[in-house]
């Protein structure tokens, strides 16, 4: 698997998502946000990332709206990192995320953490936002918009922040 990938000349919402966020690290830097931590060296010490790395994952982070850089420190100068509302809607993808990694890598209940509500495992189920339906899997169809076809890097550049 490659460690980079350019989806800038893509026409996909997917393709853009993952511009974003698909980067190797990315997800994991969100995820660990969800889990409280905010500052460089937090996420240093938890996923053992390069410096390096971790700094340009964040920089991009901050530069696409999913993260909010506020000084925590004047002297010396240091930042934490807040989920911005961009980012916090991002939950349900890392929710999902793990629950196909428990099902289909570790298999059921065999992964080394999980998900529970109300004291029971936790499965994400998608649900359609207009009507509240489950939908099957025939159900969901691409259409094509009759609009100007943006690139994801022209609808980055033209929604950054």
């Amino acid at each position: 698997m490659g460690r980079t990938a350019d989806y800038s000349r893509q026409r996909c919402a997917i393709a853009a998502t993952l511009e974003v966020v698909g980067d190797p690290w990315t997800l994991l830097i969100v995820r660990d946000a969800f889990s409280g931590v905010r500052r460089f060296e937090q996420w240093q010490e938890r996923l053992g990332v390069a410096r390096n790395v971790l700094a340009a994952r964040l920089k991009a982070l901050v530069a696409a709206g999913v993260f909010e850089a506020r000084p925590y420190s004047l002297r010396p100068p240091r930042q934490e990192y807040v989920l911005t509302q961009k980012g916090r809607e991002l939950r349900p993808v890392l929710l999902t995320l793990f629950d196909w990694g428990e099902r289909h890598v570790y298999g059921e209940g065999q992964g080394p953490n999980r998900m529970v509500h109300d004291g029971h495992p936790f499965r994400p189920v998608l649900t359609c936002g207009t009507c509240g339906e489950v939908p099957g899997e025939r159900d969901i169809r691409r259409v094509d918009q009759d609009v100007e076809q943006s690139t994801v890097g022209e609808a980055l550049l033209r929604n950054a922040g």
